[in-house]
C-alpha cells in the first residue's frame, strides 16, 4: 500500500474535523477524496503531509510513519495546497529553481516528469508568479510539487476557481502522471471530477460515508430516481417537498431529482397532484443516479 490510514481523528475545540478515518490507497492509484467545504479534506491532507499531528490513530505514507518518519515523508511527497502558496514576487523560473534547490535537485534532472506541464508555462518563465492566470498558477504549483520526483502527490482542491478548459487539461495531466507510477490523492468538491478517479472516498463532517469505485458507488443508489420539470421550478420544489410520499428532492441543473418512498411509485399520480397545485408543463422521466445523488442520499442518513 502507498498510503495506510487507521482510525485517524482530529478535533479543534468541540468541533470534530476527522472522526476515526480509515482507508488504504494502492501504489499508483488515482484516489479521490470527495466532499464539500468543511468536510475534513484539508485536515487529512495536512496530517498525511506531516504538517499537523492527529489526536488519535496512525498512518503511513510510502511506507513511512507520519510521526516517527516525518522527515523522510517530506522527501518523498509532493503537496499542492488549495490556496496558491508559491512566491508571487518570484518569476516562474525562479520559483522552480528555488524548490528544486530545496530538494537538492535541478529542473533538468527531473525534466521528463514535468515537461508536459512546463512547455505550457515556459513562454511565461520570466513573469512573476503573482501575475499569472489561475490556470497557469495551477500548472506552476503542480510543477513545483513534482520537481523532486515524489512517490506520492497530494492535491488539495487543485481545480477550485479554475475555468473548465484548464480543469480538463489538469485532469489529463494527472492521468499522464499516474502512468509514471506516482500515487495521487486528490480532493475536490466537484462531483463530476470524482468519476475520473480509480476509487473515491465520500466524506462529510469528518466521517467517511463510502469508499468504492465511482461506478460501484452509483450502482449502490437504493431507489429509482426521476427527472421532474415544470413551468415554475421554485413552486415545483415546494410542492414536491410537501408531497406525502416523497423520499428526497434535490435541484439538479434544470430538473429536480426526485425519489419516492413507495416501491410501486406511479408517475401519473404525482403529475395529477402537481397539476392540482397549479403547476403546468409537467414532465417526469426516469433517469440514472449520479455520484452527487449518492452523496446526498448517504449524507442525509
Amino acid at each position: 500500500m502507498s498510503i495506510v490510514i487507521e482510525n485517524i481523528s482530529k478535533t479543534y475545540g468541540k468541533v470534530s474535523a476527522l472522526d476515526t478515518i480509515s482507508m488504504d490507497i494502492d501504489q499508483g492509484e488515482l484516489y479521490g477524496l470527495i466532499g464539500p467545504d468543511g468536510a475534513g479534506k484539508t485536515t487529512l491532507f495536512r496530517i498525511l503531509t506531516t504538517l499537523l499531528l492527529p489526536d488519535k490513530g496512525m498512518a503511513t505514507v510510502a511506507g513511512y510513519d507520519i510521526i516517527k518518519d516525518f522527515k523522510a515523508i517530506r522527501k518523498h511527497v509532493g503537496y499542492m495546497p488549495g490556496r496558491f502558496s508559491l512566491y508571487q514576487d518570484l518569476t516562474v523560473e525562479e520559483n522552480l529553481n528555488f524548490f528544486a534547490t530545496i530538494f537538492g535537485t535541478t529542473i533538468t534532472e527531473n525534466y521528463d516528469l514535468i515537461k508536459d506541464i512546463y512547455v505550457q508555462i515556459e513562454p511565461f518563465k520570466n513573469r512573476r508568479a503573482g501575475k499569472l492566470s489561475g490556470g497557469m498558477k495551477q500548472k506552476l504549483a503542480l510543477s513545483c510539487a513534482l520537481i523532486h520526483k515524489p512517490k506520492v502527490l497530494f492535491l488539495d482542491e487543485p481545480t477550485t476557481g479554475v475555468d473548465p478548459v484548464s480543469r480538463k487539461e489538469f485532469w489529463e495531466m494527472l492521468k499522464r502522471l499516474q502512468e509514471k507510477g506516482i500515487t495521487i490523492l486528490v480532493s475536490t468538491p466537484y462531483m463530476d471530477e470524482a468519476a475520473l478517479c480509480d476509487r473515491i472516498a465520500l466524506i462529510q463532517d469528518g466521517k467517511i460515508l463510502e469508499i468504492d469505485t465511482p461506478e460501484a458507488i452509483v450502482k449502490h443508489y437504493p431507489k429509482p430516481i426521476y427527472n421532474i420539470g415544470a413551468n415554475n421550478t421554485y413552486l415545483l420544489i415546494e410542492k414536491l417537498n410537501t408531497y406525502a410520499h416523497k423520499h428526497s428532492v434535490f435541484p439538479f441543473g434544470e430538473y429536480i431529482h426526485y425519489t419516492d418512498r413507495r416501491d410501486d411509485f406511479n408517475p401519473k399520480a404525482l403529475k395529477n397532484y402537481l397539476e392540482t397545485e397549479g403547476l403546468e408543463d409537467i414532465h417526469i422521466e426516469k433517469t440514472k443516479a449520479t455520484i452527487e445523488d449518492t452523496f446526498m442520499e448517504l449524507a442525509k442518513q
